[in-house]
């Protein structure tokens, strides 16, 4: 280092030296945003990771719930059972339905239409999320949306598929006391646009996972109807709903109400879900 750089820097130091001391509040003013954004960057980053945990520890009771309440109201393993569903309207006769769902899993099913004798041999066969109608008088099968009215208050999706789980991602919304029972409220958000609901709100018993109520909103966000789980009795080896009612909330008086009985778990082949299949049994 030359002189002259060395007298450079003994300048340059003199002159911090200076300014530092006769102005200690002006570093300050200086240091102290810094320091706040330097602690709310730090505290950002430690409570993200905590609230992710937290998240997913809601994410995965909301699940064990759902699934818990699935397996209530229906068997894992492949079973069939007979659903009858009788609707009533202001001012209308009274319409009785009967139906023989055989389900596997909750990715195949056959819907056949066993009274009235008129509709009987028509048959709704589900795959995954395609669904399609077999009548007699049609040569081919046509497809059809899980959202389509099926009868009542009923739609395709309702029978065809038979748990809520893997349709929708479950959260729990909050905690209810309803007649002196606990309940946790989950909030069940569609996987994609092609399950029979939007959104479901959907109660279930916090000491026994017993299914109460359910709410199905349309995609406007529309509440179209709420379903009451009743009646629990012996069925298909557990204590399940046997009677489901579903009120319209757009139309005063309109009801569904669907009655489950003889249900059998049965260890179904796959090719009883296929469209050939589904020609035989329309016969």
């Amino acid at each position: 280092m030359t002189p002259s750089d060395s007298h450079s820097v003994n300048r340059f130091l003199h002159f911090n030296t200076q300014r530092t001391e006769a102005t200690p509040h002006v570093l300050h003013f200086r240091l102290k945003p810094l320091l706040v954004v330097f602690i709310a960057l730090l505290l950002l980053f430690l409570y993200k990771p905590a609230q992710a945990a937290e998240n997913t520890g809601e994410d995965n009771i909301a699940r064990e719930t759902l699934t818990r309440a699935d397996r209530i109201r229906f068997p894992d393993e492949g079973f069939q059972v007979d659903v009858t569903i009788t609707t009533t309207e202001p001012d209308t006769a009274e319409d009785v339905r009967t139906y023989r769902i055989l389900s596997k899993g909750n990715s195949h099913t056959l819907v056949q239409t066993t009274a009235p004798a008129i509709d009987r041999g028509q048959i709704l066969l589900m795959r995954d999320r395609d669904l399609w109608a077999f009548l007699p008088n049609l040569s081919q099968p046509i497809r059809l949306p899980l959202s389509q009215k099926l009868t009542g208050q009923v739609a395709n999706g309702d029978l065809a598929r038979a748990n809520f789980t893997g349709d929708y991602n479950p959260k729990i919304l909050r905690s209810e006391k309803i007649n002196d029972e606990s309940y946790q409220v989950l909030q069940l958000d569609a996987v994609d646009n092609s399950v029979t609901y939007r959104k479901v709100l959907f109660w279930v018993n916090a000491k026994n996972n017993r299914p109460y109520k359910a709410e199905f909103y349309a995609l406007s966000g529309r509440l179209l109807k709420t379903g009451y789980y009743q009646e629990f009795l012996p069925l298909g080896g557990e204590t399940r709903p046997t009677k489901l009612i579903i009120e319209d909330s757009l139309r005063r008086g309109r009801r569904s109400v669907l009655e489950y009985n003889n249900m059998v778990v049965r260890d179904l082949p796959d090719k009883i879900f296929t469209k050939d299949y589904l020609k035989k049994l329309s016969r």
